[in-house]
């Protein structure tokens, strides 16, 4: 028997499978889509198997595998084809479109290791009378015959001797047993009988359950989107047919999970970035196993191993995160949904109250079935927006309030009711500079300021996490005249211990969520009301759900309109409109104030009346004069290197090749990156636009090959980027 081995090694001279003998004692447990460890060279490597054959004759002597790591298939045959469309969709290898569907215990990996949690259970050996017992002893049987079982170590907290007398005289058995690490609620509720416009949505994607159909939910923030999935999927879950869930923040999650399993008890996997590598490992093997039905997750869900999907939903689908564009591939899941779509002949469910500009034109075309909720279940109003004009505030404002925010902080507070104050930017100061000569104090290696943390007295880097302490004397001119300029969470949170001294504060930022579990503590705190304001950045603004919040302010409003990117003015709304619509979700009505420099902005503007199809029509004309998505599809070419004349040479070769091979494509730089520098990396760019994506990608891949043997040189592409 012969196997074709797909090593772990991600490299482009090496993108293939090699041939490898196996030894007998093997054959019968080979299968496609197991892991096996080879020889490679003078390494032992891992990895997965592609292909099996009898063929005896072969031009050269092969090798033989060392050995089989899993029991179990790891890629089946559909994960094995999607890797396939990743590779040929984003230009990356094969072997890093399967590593990436994979947790980190399953990946092909030589040297990780993440064991199974392993406990010890007591159980009966034969039926007994439990009459025939007293006190302690009869105490744990009880417990036995009620549950079946019971975990050693609770059994000995009852009492050690008793369990070491009844396991000596062979009335239980002691077994062990794997268990799964993460811990599902399984508390039941009743369902919320759905609104007609809730009812119709449910039932227009129910007429087209078995196609492959892309519906967008538009509905405004508080409409029931999710009253909406859970019953889709009760309806398909009848049929045996299995769902996946995809939410854009980690913060998002406890709070839907939560929704979901009191629906539908423990017929549920999660999985997410800050699961523990066993808890990933745990909750993947128990979707394989086809011990789930739904599965709820960011981003990397969109992998889970579901074998008969019925519907993929994407909550808050214009969200930024659903794009992976840190590391190869660069996939956005809405495209691996799409694909797993197409295979399950099964719909794909958007929904968002802020849709892409791409999905919403889409849907306008008829591409996408388009669904509108435009009331909120509650029949409630959506909260009134004050919109405050910073450069009249001058001595009225306190710090970085406004007056008239100020004043409604306090009313809301008197009537026991909270608040949520969104800042988009974390820390306490965005940078540090010298008051006498302007020096600005930078990352040594990327090209960005340093932000200051004051809770650690910290000046850090968050790009690549380079850490300092704060110097009030200056590097530059000696003079002891280094201060903190512009504002984050940090800085706010004390101003409001100042303001409001009686008020409790919580803040919800990367800062304070680093740690495990910590989004589940600080939502749940406030959800109990222990705290009076929640102060977050973006990872507040959407799908939390707090009855009691009547008040929501934005305090720099401009922060995101001020980047350098075509997404800003759309980012900008969307965020203010998903902010917004955390006021006033209960009975009671709420009210939002927007604190900004530009109130005239467009998007600002429309965020204020909630009109999203005003701001699409204005910002559609904008991206059409300028030429940019959805009137053209976007890809960045990056030129990367530690060498800085390297990389501007490179680029500058790059973008004449391309401007010779690329007639129908516009061409900007290659310019600057816009950090140019991360990580001691340089980095230049060229952007192209183009009405037709087969055109690009020959050249592109040409392009690659031609630079993968270039030790100095790394050529990354972003296909459909969504900021350049």
């Amino acid at each position: 028997m012969v196997i074709k081995v797909l090593v772990e090694l991600s490299n482009k001279n090496i993108d293939k499978t090699f041939d490898y003998l196996v030894p007998q004692k093997f054959e019968q447990q080979i299968q496609i889509g197991i892991r096996v460890v080879v020889p490679f060279g003078r390494q032992t490597l891992e990895g997965f198997v592609l292909g099996i054959s009898n063929e005896k004759e072969f031009d050269y002597e092969l090798k033989e595998m060392i050995d089989i790591v899993d029991q179990d298939i790891i890629l089946n045959p559909e994960l094995l084809e999607l890797g396939k469309y990743i590779q040929e969709k984003t230009l990356s290898t094969l072997i890093s479109a399967y590593q990436t569907m994979l947790p980190k215990a399953l990946k092909a990996k030589k040297g990780v290791v993440v064991p199974k949690k392993m406990e010890h259970y007591l159980r009966l050996k034969e039926k007994i009378e439990i009459e025939n017992y007293k006190g302690k002893q009869q105490e744990i049987l009880k417990i036995i015959l009620e549950k079946q079982k019971i975990l050693k170590k609770e059994a000995n907290d009852i009492s050690a001797s008793s369990v070491k007398t009844l396991l000596k005289k062979g009335i239980l058995i002691e077994q062990e047993e794997e268990v799964y690490r993460l811990k599902h609620d399984s508390e039941i509720v009743k369902k919320y009988p759905l609104t007609p416009l809730q009812q119709k949505a449910v039932d227009t994607i129910l007429e087209k359950k078995d196609t492959n159909t892309t519906f967008l939910i538009h509905g405004v923030t508080g409409s029931g989107k999710t009253e909406v999935y859970m019953e889709l999927i009760e309806t398909l879950l009848q049929e045996g047919k299995e769902s996946i869930v995809l939410v854009p923040e980690i913060s998002l999650t406890e709070q839907i999970v939560s929704r979901f399993q009191k629906r539908f008890t423990d017929s549920i996997a999660i999985l997410h970035s800050r699961l523990s590598d066993g808890e990933k490992y745990d909750e993947y093997r128990r979707i394989a196993r086809g011990e789930v039905k739904i599965v709820i997750g960011a981003r990397s869900a969109i992998f889970a191993p579901l074998k008969n999907i019925g519907m993929i939903i994407i909550d808050e689908e214009h969200t930024d995160s659903y794009k992976q564009d840190s590391c190869n591939p660069k996939y956005h899941a809405l495209d691996i949904a799409k694909w797993r779509a197409k295979y399950h002949s099964c719909p794909v469910v958007l929904g968002s109250a802020t849709p892409t500009l791409e999905s919403y034109a889409r849907a306008k075309k008829h591409v996408y079935q388009l669904i509108e909720l435009k009331e909120r279940v509650n029949h409630k109003e959506l909260p009134k927006i004050e919109i405050v004009d910073m450069n009249q505030e001058g001595k009225r404002r306190i710090g970085s309030f406004s007056k008239s925010l100020i004043s409604e902080i306090k009313t809301t507070l008197e009537r026991k009711e909270q608040v949520i104050l969104l800042l988009n930017r974390r820390g306490y100061s965005s940078f540090v500079s010298c008051k006498n000569c302007g020096y600005t104090e930078k990352c040594p290696n990327c090209d960005i300021s340093l932000t200051y943390h004051k809770t650690s007295n910290m000046l850090r880097c968050h790009y690549c996490g380079y850490a300092t302490n704060l110097k009030t004397e200056c590097p530059s001119c000696g003079e002891e005249a280094m201060t903190t300029l512009g504002i984050g969470t940090q800085k706010i949170e004390e101003e409001l211990s100042k303001l409001f001294p009686s008020a409790k504060t919580i803040r919800m930022d990367y800062d304070t969520t680093s740690r495990k579990g910590s989004h589940e503590r600080i939502i749940q705190s406030f959800q109990k009301g222990e705290y009076d304001i929640l102060l977050g950045t973006q990872m507040i603004a959407k799908g939390l759900d707090f009855p009691n919040v009547t008040l929501v302010g934005v305090i720099q409003a401009d922060t995101s309109l001020n980047i350098p990117d075509f997404r800003s003015s759309e980012t900008t709304f969307q965020l203010l409109c998903q902010v917004a619509g955390r006021s006033g979700r209960g009975e009671k009505s709420g009210k939002v104030i927007i604190q900004t420099f530009n109130p005239d902005h467009y998007a600002i503007r429309y965020a204020k009346t909630h009109d999203y199809e005003g701001f699409f029509q204005q910002e559609m004309m904008i991206r059409h004069k300028l030429g940019y998505s959805p009137y053209y599809y976007l890809t960045v070419v990056r030129i990367l290197s530690s060498d800085y004349n390297e990389a501007k040479n490179t680029s500058s070769k790059v973008g004449e090749y391309l401007k010779k091979n690329l007639k129908e494509v516009i061409l900007l730089g290659p310019s600057v990156a816009s950090v140019f520098r991360i990580n001691n990396i340089y980095r230049f760019q060229i952007v192209l636009k183009y009405k037709n994506e087969e055109i690009i990608r020959p050249i592109l891949k040409e392009l690659i090959e031609h630079y993968q043997s270039n030790s100095k040189i790394k050529i990354d592409i972003d296909f459909d980027c969504l900021h350049i």
